[in-house]
């Protein structure tokens, strides 16, 4: 009797110590993988990271973001790259944003690339940057100040030894 009585000192003791439940650093809710991205990366993607050295090369805001729907380049039945129209809401920009596929640059060495935002009110592209005889993965646009126009994010591709390039855009954005 008197062992049990210890026993139970001992274990209601230790419910006073221990709190009911601890919190600890990192031990919060799981965010979403979409939302998993580290803060501040600059590190290239096929989603678009305008926080990217060659983002920033071509001045694109920090807050840019994707509008509308990716489109897609393809040779043949084969997607050797995506289309993605950027917009910024501080800068008023619209981007073009290129991404090649590893299927494509694992096996061609050369291409030309092109990024531009085709503005149909003004029936041309705008905001051209061309790449002649590269071999990267990811490509942006200049910003166009079209952010009162429909738009839509275009972009090339040529390998070299082909004639005609090949073209993607995205959706029509108004």
């Amino acid at each position: 009797m008197r062992s049990r009585m210890i026993a139970t000192a001992a274990v209601a003791a230790a419910f006073v110590v221990l709190p009911a439940s601890s919190a600890f650093a990192g031990s919060g809710p799981v965010a979403p993988p979409s939302e998993r991205t580290a803060a501040g990366s600059t590190a290239p993607s096929p989603e678009g990271n305008p926080l990217s050295a060659k983002a920033k090369a071509a001045e694109v805001c920090d807050d840019a973001r994707q509008i509308g729907t990716t489109g897609y380049v393809k040779r043949g039945g084969e997607t050797i790259a995506s289309v993605k129209q950027f917009y910024s809401a501080e800068c008023k920009e619209n981007y073009s944003y290129v991404w090649l596929w590893d299927s494509f640059v694992d096996k061609q060495d050369d291409y030309d690339v092109t990024a531009s935002v085709y503005s149909y009110s003004q029936d041309k592209q705008l905001g051209t940057v061309t790449w002649p005889v590269d071999n990267g993965q990811e490509y942006w646009s200049e910003g166009a100040a079209t952010a009162s126009e429909c738009t839509a994010a275009v972009g090339t591709v040529r390998p070299v030894g082909t004639a005609s390039p090949l073209t993607g855009q995205s959706d029509k954005r108004c």
